[in-house]
């Protein structure tokens, strides 16, 4: 039997990056556009922060604005509140 391939590390420490990202995005509470610095001060590291933002924009799961905020599609939205 052919043996399974095991995801790299990365793979996993990016997608996690994006999910708290868009989790911080989609917060009920908290729903407004972040600032690209707010959400490096909560990551802790500016590259994965905005490597992280440029992946889920490029999903189209989040809008930039051109001074520099980002907030979460309505389909992000939708998708969390479906989700749970």
């Amino acid at each position: 039997m052919p043996e399974t391939q095991r995801i790299p590390d990365h793979v996993d420490d990016e997608a996690q990056a994006e999910w708290a990202i868009l989790n911080l995005l989609i917060d009920p509470s908290d729903q407004r556009p972040w600032s690209l610095e707010e959400i490096t001060r909560e990551r802790g590291n500016h590259i994965d922060a905005i490597d992280a933002t440029d992946r889920l924009y490029a999903a189209g799961l989040i809008h930039r604005t051109t001074d520099g905020f980002v907030f979460a599609t309505r389909a992000a939205i939708r998708f969390s509140q479906i989700v749970g």
